[in-house]
């Protein structure tokens, strides 16, 4: 779990260093700026953006029941955070993996991918997409709702 929150924690620090120089060279409203950039920068790559990891096996149990897709994804990946976004509201919806804190989702991300972590590498009724469109999945969501 220390693997995701190793780029949320060097911005934050990389804007804390950089700001303080600005405030030691007499800029405040500068140096409050750009550490407010590094913070929300942090947060975007951090794992509070994304709706709470189940494992694997509980992702593939729930999904088992209530049909909805499987997202298996990891912090700090710009197609995921895409994902995560244009999903907006929906994305609470989905069943979440972190392969980072999951072995077991990080071993069927391989198994889906020859091999590669590919990450967000979507399931929908047993079938991997890897890095589908989010308007794509949005609908996979609405039909297993319906």
């Amino acid at each position: 779990m220390m693997r995701a929150w190793i780029l949320p924690m060097l911005l934050v620090l990389c804007g804390s260093v950089v700001s303080t120089g600005l405030i030691l060279s007499g800029s405040p409203g500068a140096a409050a700026t750009l550490l407010l950039v590094f913070v929300v920068l942090a947060g975007v790559n951090s794992p509070l953006i994304f709706p709470r990891s189940i494992g694997a096996s509980e992702a593939r149990r729930r999904s088992a029941v209530d049909g909805r897709p499987v997202v298996f994804w990891r912090p700090g990946c710009k197609y995921c955070l895409r994902l995560r976004i244009r999903l907006g509201r929906s994305a609470r919806r989905l069943h979440w993996v972190d392969i980072w804190s999951d072995p077991a989702g990080a071993a069927a991300v391989r198994a889906a991918n020859d091999g590669c972590e590919t990450v967000p590498t979507v399931v929908v009724a047993g079938r991997p997409h890897v890095n589908p469109d989010p308007d794509w999945v949005r609908t996979q969501l609405s039909s297993s709702e319906g």
